[in-house]
């Protein structure tokens, strides 16, 4: 399986993008997937539409990408943080 570009993107590209980026390459590990994890701020997202396969955001977006864009804002609260985990792995298995 090729490695999957996964952008972790939140406003500033620092404090919820490393929670979720911590928790992104955990399951990576765990299921044996290869992952190339770019952790950055939302506004940068523009600059990796011809790389990424994948788009985990805490941000709000307006805007289409032609890759998939998971909302983690559950990692945040905690509600419904299992269920995400479980998309963004779908995302990555495929």
């Amino acid at each position: 399986m090729a490695k999957k570009q996964v952008l972790v993107a939140c406003g500033a590209g620092v404090a919820t993008s490393t929670v979720v980026n911590g928790a992104i390459e955990d399951m990576a590990k765990e299921h044996k997937l290869s992952v190339d994890l770019k952790q950055i701020k939302i506004a940068e997202v523009e600059s990796y539409v011809d790389t990424a396969d994948l788009l985990v955001t805490t941000a709000t977006i307006k805007k289409e990408y032609p890759f998939p864009v998971i909302n983690a804002r559950s990692f945040l609260t905690g509600i419904g943080m299992e269920d995400t985990k479980q998309e963004i792995l779908d995302e990555l298995k495929k």
